[in-house]
């Protein structure tokens, strides 16, 4: 058996099984130092059935222990709330299996250890226990972590329903007895009296007040006099009123704090408060402690344009340096995309920024228009908070993370050297057309999405038959999905994008090209879009072209294929030839975008009977209640006619 040593974490107690409902099982750890911090290590729970959907040595928990210390007797006691007394690490009840299973302990993060890894001996491993209630399987963990402790044997805490536990004697031995949670086994150490914060809610408004009440596990026999800490980054003292020295005293048991939230006049986004409990005597300990709560800004700023479901056009005008694009004029075809690369690209002055960087990046070129304490989720189509983004071992349930409009797996570009430094605009490396891997971190194809969506997306392709985004979504993201991918297929060298649905076990291509282009079409590009894109030119100091001139993508994919772009002549030739109808399909209503001189609108049925009939100089809006069926949209400007199609579904 591995002895302890200075700094050894081992795991001093188990009870896995509990008699009637089984919901006081507990695991607790031991440090041979007290107020050991814990940073760094990870307890794991394998199942050592033999059904392969759930066992055969895989694992089912991974508890990480960042930010738990063990206390005075170096102790660590995790369970769930029906245990008494009271954990320090909360976990559901009737979580830990009755075995035969094993609980281990590594020098590693959580999210080392998915569900159902493996069992495992290297060099993080510091403790294992293989224990069993009577059970047949799990034999084959015995092997297994045999290569860290060759005389490893399962102990078995007892028949089903017990009231066992198992606990590890100070020579390494185990025994079998009466549970002693949150005691030495031996009976020696400190005996504790546990102090318990307990709030209403984890959100508040500015301007709302709450309270903060100590409860400790037995009445105290002399003053316990204690302060707290609610500061946490940008939140402080100055954020909120209220008592933070605290008396429970003497025969009592419990003491609360009423905070009050300073409503100022400040933007100053959302903040979360931490709960800290200081200057607590030796003898008691704090069974909770940072409990967080989330103070939300009522200063937030709504933006003179609208979210991509409510889209505004004309507000936001590109930041594009003057003659950004006249180079391109007189190409086509394969020298056009040339000529666009050789601007997007330019090693002279483009920047790559890391992938962290993308976090601030996001946080700034995503931020929703309706609220600038939100970023806005691409393919959900909805506000969420910027605090609320997924870390890395964190649940991805509410929370917001970075998505690959054009996927890692189908890219062939992953993470790189210094990629997870957040360094700022100002450090950046120099890149080439050829930097593929750069596009693991180009902002013009990252957006923030919803964690789930994300992962629902995972790497398929756009169209109907593979990606067509959540259940209901009325298509808002779709042209800035297309306009990113033909961004990043004209930035870098060795990805296309192709017809069809091509598979991804040969990085380079993504589809679907024809959905691509009508979502392209039908989603033309708005003032949160041109916003974004002037906000990435900041940092990257290249821009998406087909967001300053959607036409390019006629030019090089659509309907002008291999024909000359001329800038001056795609802006005044025909006017109406570049006027948009979208969506189309349309549900309710549909926009005209384009318009750059006096036009006379008119809207007729398929049998040719006029609805409506307007004239207009702006982009405008179309709502006429009008029946599912085929309509015909004439469009007449300085004496030329455009007839296009309206599909209402």
């Amino acid at each position: 058996m591995v002895q302890l040593s200075f700094g050894q974490i081992v795991i001093n107690e188990l009870d896995c099984d509990t008699p009637g409902t089984d919901d006081a099982e507990f695991l607790e750890l031991k440090s041979d130092a007290p107020n050991f911090p814990l940073d760094g290590y990870v307890v794991v729970f394998f199942n050592g059935s033999t059904n392969p959907d759930t066992g055969e040595n895989r694992s089912y928990m991974a508890l990480d222990l960042d930010g738990y210390s063990t206390d005075v007797n170096g102790l660590l006691l995790i369970g769930s709330n029906t245990v008494s007394p009271i954990p320090q690490y909360i976990i559901p009840s009737n979580t830990i299996q009755n075995g035969a299973d094993a609980v281990a302990v590594y020098q590693a993060n959580d999210y080392d250890f998915p569900d159902l890894t493996t069992a495992y001996v290297d060099g993080a491993l510091i403790d294992v226990l293989i224990y069993e209630t009577n059970d047949s399987d799990g034999t084959g963990l015995v092997p297994i972590f045999s290569a860290f402790n060759p005389s490893i044997q399962m102990i078995n805490e007892g028949a089903g329903g017990n009231a066992n536990s198992i606990q590890r004697n100070n020579d390494g031995s185990y025994t079998v007895g009466t549970p002693t949670p949150r005691q030495l086994n031996d009976g020696s150490g400190i005996v504790l009296n546990g102090l318990l914060t307990t709030i209403a809610q984890t959100q508040y408004n500015e301007g709302d007040s709450f309270d903060i009440t100590f409860t400790t596990e037995q009445n105290v026999t002399s003053d316990l006099s204690f302060s707290i800490s609610l500061n946490n980054g940008s939140f402080n003292t100055s954020d909120y009123t209220g008592t933070t020295s605290l008396t429970i005293p003497t025969g009592q048991n419990s003491v609360t704090t009423t905070i009050s939230l300073t409503d100022d006049s400040d933007d100053e986004g959302d903040e979360v408060l931490k709960i800290s409990v200081l200057s607590l005597p030796t003898e008691y300990l704090k069974l909770n402690d940072k409990l967080e709560i989330r103070v939300v800004d009522n200063d937030y700023v709504v933006a003179a344009w609208g979210t991509p479901l409510n889209p505004t056009y004309g507000v936001v005008s590109s930041t594009q340096p003057a003659g950004y694009y006249d180079s391109l004029d007189g190409f086509s075809g394969a020298a056009l995309k040339q000529a666009i690369q050789d601007i997007i690209a330019n090693p002279a002055v483009v920047r790559a920024q890391t992938y962290a960087d993308i976090i601030d990046i996001l946080k700034e070129a995503d931020q929703n228009p309706a609220n600038s304490n939100q970023v806005w989720l691409l393919y959900t189509e909805q506000g969420r908070a910027k605090l609320d983004y997924q870390g890395s071992s964190s649940s991805s349930t509410g929370k917001w993370n970075r998505e690959h409009v054009y996927c890692r797996s189908r890219g062939g570009f992953y993470s790189i050297k210094d990629d997870d430094i957040p360094d700022g605009k100002d450090i950046y490396w120099t890149t080439t057309a050829d930097s593929l891997r750069h596009g693991n971190s180009d902002a013009h194809a990252l957006r923030a999405a919803d964690g789930p969506e994300n992962s629902s997306r995972n790497n398929q392709n756009y169209g109907a038959s593979e990606y067509d985004g959540p259940l209901g979504n009325s298509g808002s993201f779709k042209g800035d999905v297309a306009r990113s991918i033909f961004y990043m297929v004209t930035r870098y060298n060795g990805i296309d994008v192709v017809n069809g649905y091509p598979v991804d076990t040969t990085p380079g291509f993504i589809g679907d090209l024809a959905t691509l282009l009508e979502w392209h079409r039908n989603d033309p590009p708005d003032d949160y879009e041109m916003n974004r894109n002037n906000i990435v030119y900041t940092w990257q100091h290249n821009r998406n072209p087909f967001i300053d001139e959607p036409d390019l993508v006629e030019y090089l994919w659509g309907t002008h294929a291999g024909e000359l772009w001329s800038q001056s002549l795609s802006v005044n030739d025909h006017d109406l030839v570049h006027v948009q109808v979208f969506p189309n399909p349309a549900k309710n209503g549909f926009y005209i975008k384009g318009i750059k001189a006096e036009t006379r609108v008119e809207l007729y049925s398929i049998d040719g009977r006029k609805i409506e009939g307007f004239k207009t100089n702006h982009d405008t809006f179309v709502d006429d209640n009008l029946s599912s069926g085929l309509y015909l949209l004439k469009l007449t400007s300085r004496g030329l006619s455009s007839l296009k199609k309206i599909i209402v579904e």
